[in-house]
Order: structure tokens, then sequence, then C-alpha cells
């Protein structure tokens, strides 16, 4: 499988990422050890967590998906050298474990490797812009943590234009390590966020970007019609909220035309139409089954023709 450059960082990853989110969660430990076995197996060699999930469960307090991941490293050999560990550092864990100050993510990054069960980090993100904290203060401390090997590039997430330009700056007048990619939430529904001015910055700054919501909380997977197909689900709630709507409709119509021409299931063709787009190293998505993960690695290789896109891009042009 054709690995592709992660901005500059020297990192090269599979064109879709694996979403950690649903580890300990949605998929138990079993689940997801099985999950990531059968990842690795398909050539795909990306894992994306964070130490905050998931912290929105009951009973959860954070880094529950980072203990799935390393116990799934620490139970076979050679585990680790076959994938890149993404995670990232920021949101609230509680009490004063939050934010990018030098303090916090000094600490933070060794309770995370901890977790991992691992001594180095692939890609440690800013989950999301701290302006109580100046940007260099934040680089600073991933500088330590790079030249200590625990870290080897650093992302961010959640910027928009400005504080990614800002901390692009920065980073190149003080020499400090700056920041090889960029998580934002990006899909064929979602896209008033990225597509403009962020995602030019991305392209002409050579930076990495790994979308997440990368299915709309699976409402592109076209399981979503109405209102009562999110009763009970974990992302019903905000699937009714912001998808179930005219313009959603047209995105789903398009979807189905589209995924009846190519012979595929519409998650598998939205999925290809980010890994085809301009500026987008890889989308993260997430499974919680052995079906679902099938379909992922069914898109990596979905070529979506011209015309195909067209059809997709109106649909879902803002």
């Amino acid at each position: 499988m054709q690995h592709r450059p992660l901005g500059r960082s020297g990192l090269r990853i599979a064109p879709l990422v694996f979403g950690g989110n649903v580890l300990g969660w949605t998929a138990d430990e079993a689940t997801g050890h099985a999950l990531l076995d059968g990842f690795v197996e398909a050539g795909l060699n990306a894992i994306d967590t964070a130490d905050v999930y998931s912290r929105w469960a009951p009973g959860h307090r954070g880094g529950e998906s980072e203990t799935v991941i390393g116990n799934w490293l620490r139970g076979g050999p050679g585990r680790r050298d076959k994938v890149l560990i993404l995670t990232k550092v920021g949101m609230d864990l509680g009490e004063d474990r939050k934010g990018l100050s030098a303090r916090w993510i000094e600490r933070a990054a060794e309770d995370s490797l901890r977790r991992l069960g691992t001594d180095r980090i692939d890609l440690y993100q800013s989950h999301r812009f701290d302006g109580d904290v100046p940007q260099e203060e934040t680089l600073r401390a991933y500088e330590r943590l790079i030249a200590s090997g625990k870290v080897r590039a650093v992302g961010c997430s959640n910027f928009d234009a400005g504080q990614l330009r800002a901390a692009i700056d920065v980073a190149g007048a003080a020499g400090l390590p700056r920041y090889e990619s960029l998580q934002p939430e990006y899909n064929l529904y979602d896209r008033a966020g990225f597509d403009g001015p962020l995602r030019d910055l991305a392209i002409r700054e050579e930076v990495g970007v790994i979308t997440y919501y990368s299915l709309a909380s699976g409402f592109l997977s076209g399981k979503y019609r109405g209102r009562a197909d999110t009763e009970g689900r974990a992302r019903g709630g905000r699937v009714a909220e912001r998808y179930l709507n005219d313009r959603g409709a047209r995105i789903l119509a398009a979807l189905d035309e589209v995924s009846a021409r190519l012979n595929a299931k519409p998650a598998e063709v939205a999925l290809a139409w980010l890994i085809a787009r301009e500026g987008v190293t890889a989308p993260i998505a997430s499974a919680t089954g052995p079906e679902q993960l099938a379909s992922l690695v069914r898109a990596v290789h979905l070529t979506l023709p011209a015309e195909e896109v067209g059809v997709l891009d109106r649909a879902s042009a803002v």
C-alpha cells in the first residue's frame, strides 16, 4: 500500500487512519485488539487517539483508549514497529490537567507514554488552541520532548488559519519544531471550516492534514435517514441536530447515486472522496466490528472517477 508523507515530519502514513476514540468505549478491549490486528494486516499503519478518550463515557476518566492500545502493543512481538501512534494533549481531564502549558504537556506526555507502554509517541498533537499560553512556550515543551526522543513530530488539532499561521511563524522565528500536521473536522457535509484559508495554508506550507469526523458521526454511512434511526445511538443526538436537513438529504442522495454506480457503500465513497481531496493526507475513521473495518479497507482501494467527484462536490457545496 502506498504511504503518504505527513507534512515535512519524515513520517509516512497509509491513506486512512484508525480512529481510536471507540477503543474502550463502543468497542471493548477484546474487540479493539481484533480490530487493530485486522487494520495492520490490511497494510494500514497509523492509529489516532488522545489522552481524553473516553472521558465522556459514564465511569470513565480518560486514558481508556490509550490503555487499550498499549495492551495491544504489548500483546504481540513487533507490533510497535508496524504502527505509528498519534495522540493528543490539551483537553480537560479535570482539576489542573488541561491546556498547553509546558508544565502540563511534559506531565501529560509521560502519562500517555505509560498508558501506551511505549518509549515514543510518533505524532504528539495539541488537541485544541489554548489562548492562555504563548505558542512559543508550547513549542519549546515539544522541542524538549523531541530532543529526549519521547516524541518524533508534533501536530495540532482544531486550529483555525490564523492560529496555525501564527504557530508556524513562531516556530520559524525561534527555531522551534513546527506543527507538521493539522487535524480539522472535515467531511462531505462539514466543509466550511477547512475549505478556504485553512486548506490553502496547509497546502502552501506542506502541513499534513488528518481529518476527523470523516463520516460525520456515521451520517455519511447512510444509516441515519430520519430521527427514528438516531434513537438509542451513541452519536444519534448529534446527527439528528446537525445533519437531518435538506442539505444532508441532498448529500445522501448523491452518495446513493455514486455508490450504486461503483458497487460500493456510501461510507466507502465518502472516505474515498476525502482520500482523493487535494490537501488531505488521510481521513480518520473508526470501526467497532469486522464488517465496518472491511468497509474502511475497501475505501482505501476505491478510485472515484472525475465525474463522480463532481457529483459529490456539487451536492455538498456550501
